[in-house]
C-alpha cells in the first residue's frame, strides 16, 4: 500500500460539525469531478466543491454498515453526485467501484493521509515561540557563562546556568524576550513573547548547572532564559469547529514578518483560552474599512468610514491564556495587523 503513496481521508470528526448550517453552499465554479494529486489537503479539495470548505463532513454519507475505510489515492477521481436531492461526494478509484465518502476512523498509518491543513505551515510554531507572563520569563534560570572563551555559544557548546538544582527535567529550551502583545482596544498587556533560541540538555545539576546546546535557531547569549522543554502532545490534524461563544478580537501580530498577510501566514490574535477559544476554532477575518474624505459633501472633505469587509478565514491551532496563534486558511483581500477576527456567521 505504501508504494502507491496512499493519501487517505482525514480521521475522525467532532460531533459539532453535524450541527452546522443545514444548507450546503456549493462553490459556484465547482468542477463535476476532480482528480486527486499528491500534496492535496482536505481543505483544498473541499474548497473546489464547497463555498465553505469546512462543511465537507455534511456531504459525506454516514453508513454504519461499511467498516472498511475508503482511501483516496493519487489518481482517484472525486465526483459530485446527488442522493435524495442532497449533494454527496463520490470517489472512483482503480481498486473500488464508485462509492460514497463517509466519516470514519482510519486504522492505518496516518503519515501518508491527506492533511486537513498544510502541516508544514504550522509545524515550526507548535512548540515555539511561546507566550508567557512577565514574571515567568524574568524568574526563569539564565545563562551566566559559556565553557571556553566564546563570546556567543552554538550547537555542541557547554553553557552554565543559574540555577537548576532539582532533576525534574532533562531538556530545557533557551528563550529571549520578544514582542509585548497588547489589546489594541484597551492597551492592556495580554502576554509576552518568549522567542525561541536553542534546545539544551542537562549534563550536571548545580548553581551553576552545566548544559549542552543540542540545537540552535539563533546565537546563544549570556542572559538568555531557560524553561523546561514543552512536553505537550503535538497535534497535526485540526478539525474545524465554530466557537460556541461570540469571539470579537484583533490581529495583533504576524509571526513571519510580512506586512500584508496572505494564505498560510501565521497570525497572533488578541483572544485565547480565557475567551473560550480552542484548537480547531474557525474565525472570520474582517478587513477594516478605510476612512476617506468626501469632497462632494456640503461639509467639504467630511470624513467617511467605508464598510468593513470579510477578508478571509483563520484556523486557531495554538492557544495561550489571552492570545492565540492562527493559520490563515483563505484570503480574498489584503489582510493587515489590526484587522478584526470574529465568530463566523452561520
Amino acid at each position: 500500500m505504501a508504494s502507491k503513496a496512499i493519501i487517505g481521508l482525514i480521521l475522525s470528526l467532532t460531533l459539532s460539525l453535524s450541527s452546522w448550517a443545514d444548507v450546503i453552499k456549493l462553490n459556484p465554479t465547482h468542477p463535476t469531478s476532480y482528480t486527486v494529486v499528491k500534496g492535496d489537503t482536505l481543505w483544498d479539495i473541499s474548497a473546489k466543491f464547497l463555498q465553505d470548505p469546512w462543511q465537507w463532513p455534511n456531504i459525506w454519507h454516514h453508513n454504519k454498515q461499511i467498516k472498511d475505510p475508503h482511501l483516496i489515492y493519487p489518481g482517484d477521481v472525486i465526483t459530485l453526485c446527488f442522493i435524495d436531492n442532497q449533494p454527496r461526494l463520490c470517489v472512483n478509484s482503480p481498486t473500488n467501484n464508485e462509492s460514497i465518502l463517509y466519516p470514519h476512523i482510519r486504522a492505518e498509518n496516518i503519515d501518508q493521509a491527506i492533511d486537513m491543513i498544510p502541516n508544514e505551515a504550522i509545524r515550526p510554531y507548535l512548540s515555539s515561540p511561546k507566550i508567557v507572563s512577565k514574571d515567568e520569563l524574568a524568574n526563569a534560570p539564565y545563562i551566566v557563562d559559556f565553557s571556553g572563551e566564546h563570546i556567543i555559544a552554538a550547537e555542541g557548546d557547554k553553557i552554565y546556568v543559574r540555577s537548576i538544582l532539582k532533576p525534574e527535567y532533562i531538556a530545557y529550551t533557551a528563550y529571549r524576550p520578544g514582542d509585548t502583545y497588547t489589546d489594541p482596544e484597551s492597551n492592556e498587556i495580554l502576554g509576552y513573547e518568549a522567542e525561541y533560541i536553542a534546545d539544551n540538555v542537562i549534563l550536571e545539576l548545580g548553581d551553576p548547572a552545566t548544559l549542552r546546546i543540542t540545537n540552535t535557531e539563533k546565537e546563544v547569549r549570556r542572559g538568555d532564559r531557560l524553561m523546561p522543554s514543552s512536553e505537550e502532545e503535538v497535534a497535526f490534524n485540526f478539525f474545524p469547529t465554530l466557537p460556541s461563544e461570540l469571539i470579537d478580537g484583533s490581529i495583533i501580530a504576524v509571526l513571519n514578518g510580512v506586512q500584508e498577510i496572505g494564505q498560510y501566514d501565521i497570525i497572533v490574535i488578541s483572544k485565547g483560552k480565557q475567551d473560550g477559544l480552542k484548537q480547531g476554532h474557525l474565525l472570520s477575518i474582517i478587513q477594516k474599512g478605510k476612512v476617506i474624505t468626501d469632497p462632494f459633501h456640503k461639509n467639504k472633505n467630511e470624513l467617511v468610514k467605508l464598510p468593513d469587509q470579510e477578508a478571509g478565514i483563520a484556523l486557531v491551532f495554538r492557544i495561550f491564556d489571552r492570545v492565540s496563534y492562527a493559520l490563515v486558511m483563505s484570503a480574498s483581500k489584503n489582510i493587515r495587523v489590526l484587522d478584526r477576527v470574529q465568530t463566523p456567521e452561520k
